[in-house]
């Protein structure tokens, strides 16, 4: 990818992003690099923690480093399906029909605390993050782009929640979680919050300027399409999600589609990183973000306190490394 002007672009604004990302959030270049991973691959990101660890910051700062259009929802229980697609009424004067943009005509959607708004309203995101359309009254419409939603849950509290059914975890291309942050990047947040209310997370640090447009980010992946995945590791990639079907405390395992998010967040890591070919490495640091919350596991596997990231260490354990150093 180096040696491709193509290529060298991408990595440059994909730098640019991170360099953005990373004036708001502090020691975590691991998830920032899986949250840019999804936006290159053109898929969708789920940001999974406790409270107060910069869930919806992350989200945030990502909108605000690239160009394009953005809209966020705080869902809630009476949030409607049409707050999400949008709807059809007549206008009053000319009697005429129209449309009513819904919060998905955007190119980055920030879905707050998606599973606190019922099972229907979070179906109506099923097929504008997996076709990139919406219906609405019968007529098909497409969704701009690049298009990308970034739903944030709170995993610990239960109350007053609706677990994402397996149909909408599956659609999500990686499953990022935060963790807390380390002593010194700690003090450094305090730092930054020292002047300033409660409500106020960047303190006097004032909101990042856009380092790349959607142009940009449509050229990068664009580019995505040159990064190599040779045979040896496709069937790598098949032997992993096989294994999961094959577990004993797995009930339903990987599914295609699985399988395609792992090679895709695996060529999009090598982008990342500069290379232009899949390196069995990519896929086995891909695996987990990509996988564990397409798993349902068996009921003894929850009773032994097993998780998904469990199987997915004893299944990447098991699985043949294929001899790959280049292209």
């Amino acid at each position: 990818m180096e040696n491709s002007p193509g290529g060298k672009a991408a990595v440059k604004i994909i730098g640019d992003i991170k360099k953005n990302i990373e004036t708001v959030i502090v020691g975590k270049g691991g998830a920032v690099d899986l949250l840019l991973i999804c936006l290159l691959c053109g898929g969708h990101a789920l940001i999974e923690d406790v409270p107060g660890v910069g869930k919806t910051s992350l989200a945030a700062s990502l909108a605000a480093s690239v160009s394009c259009g953005f809209r966020r929802v705080q869902f809630t229980p009476d949030v409607l399906p049409s707050d999400v697609t949008g709807f059809t009424m007549y206008h009053p004067v000319t009697g005429e029909r129209q449309f009513i943009e819904g919060a998905v005509m955007s190119n980055i959607l920030l879905a707050d605390e998606l599973n606190r708004t019922s099972p229907k309203t979070q179906s109506a995101l099923l097929q504008a993050m997996q076709e990139g359309v919406v219906t609405v009254d019968g007529e098909t419409r497409p969704l701009p782009r690049p298009f990308m939603v970034c739903a944030t849950q709170n995993p610990v509290e239960l109350a007053g929640t609706y677990p994402l059914p397996e149909a909408q975890l599956d659609r999500f291309l990686l499953r990022i979680a935060m963790g807390y942050p380390e002593r010194g990047d700690e003090l450094t947040i305090l730092e930054r919050n020292k002047r300033g209310g409660m409500t106020r997370t960047g303190g006097d640090k004032p909101a990042p300027k856009p380092a790349a447009s959607a142009r940009d980010v449509l050229a990068v992946q664009s580019a995505l399409e040159n990064v190599i995945c040779s045979g040896p590791v496709m069937s790598y990639i098949v032997d992993i999600a096989r294994r999961t079907r094959a577990h004993k405390d797995v009930l339903l395992g990987v599914s295609p589609r699985g399988s395609v998010a792992l090679m895709k967040a695996s060529m999009g890591r090598a982008l990342l990183s500069g290379r232009e070919y899949v390196l069995p490495d990519d896929v086995q640091a891909m695996a987990k973000p990509a996988l564990c919350h397409r798993l349902i596991l068996r009921v003894q596997a929850y009773t032994q306190n097993r998780a998904s990231e469990d199987i997915l260490s004893e299944v990447l354990h098991m699985a043949p490394v294929p001899a790959v150093s280049g292209p």
